[in-house]
């Protein structure tokens, strides 16, 4: 963020510059935390409407980003307790909304790759990965928010890598299908 907003918070004036900076950033967070091109877009709204209900509670603009994506954060948190109380287990990946999943016209085949297998794993391994590697959370800090002991987390971050290179190696050596000629 920039000095383009108050120091003391956002306003109806300021209001649109930090949502046009922000939204990417915010959809391609919380499209990492569920999995879901849908659930990102939900999320994405209330954490925008509780950071206005709460625009006052930020007290430094070069933190704005950084509010806004712990607001997120703990929606997502949020929505998972929910789910997990109402059905039992975490919310479920549609094949069909990863290719929703990029914003904006920078994304690659590499990138959506990427996402695309990120968004396959199991939440009990996405989850740690997401907070680890894209939010910079400690062990410790990831712990406490999965309410789970730090070495479960340690050994999640493990065998998330290993899935996650796995894939990744697969969808490298698979032969591309708009090159395969058919007879």
């Amino acid at each position: 963020m920039s000095d383009s907003f108050p120091s003391d918070g956002l306003d109806r004036e300021t209001w649109p510059k930090f949502l046009e900076e922000t939204h990417v950033v915010a959809y391609r967070y919380a499209f990492r935390l569920c999995g879901s091109a849908a659930d990102a877009e939900d999320l994405t709204q209330a954490a925008y409407l509780a950071a206005w209900e709460r625009r006052d509670q930020l007290r430094d603009a070069e933190k704005a980003q950084a509010w806004l994506l712990a607001i997120l954060r703990h929606a997502f948190f949020r929505l998972r307790k929910k789910r997990l109380r109402e059905r039992g287990d975490g919310p479920e990946v549609p094949a069909e909304e990863i290719a929703d999943a990029s914003v904006g016209t920078e994304a690659t085949a590499d990138r959506l790759d990427v996402q695309a297998t990120l968004a396959d794993l199991p939440e009990e391994f996405r989850l740690p990965l997401v907070l680890f590697y894209f939010e910079n959370l400690s062990y410790r800090e990831i712990a406490e928010q999965l309410e789970l002991p730090v070495g479960t987390v340690m050994s999640r971050l493990a065998r998330a890598k290993e899935r996650l290179r796995g894939a990744l190696e697969g969808l490298s050596v698979a032969p591309n299908p708009a090159h395969v000629k058919h007879g």
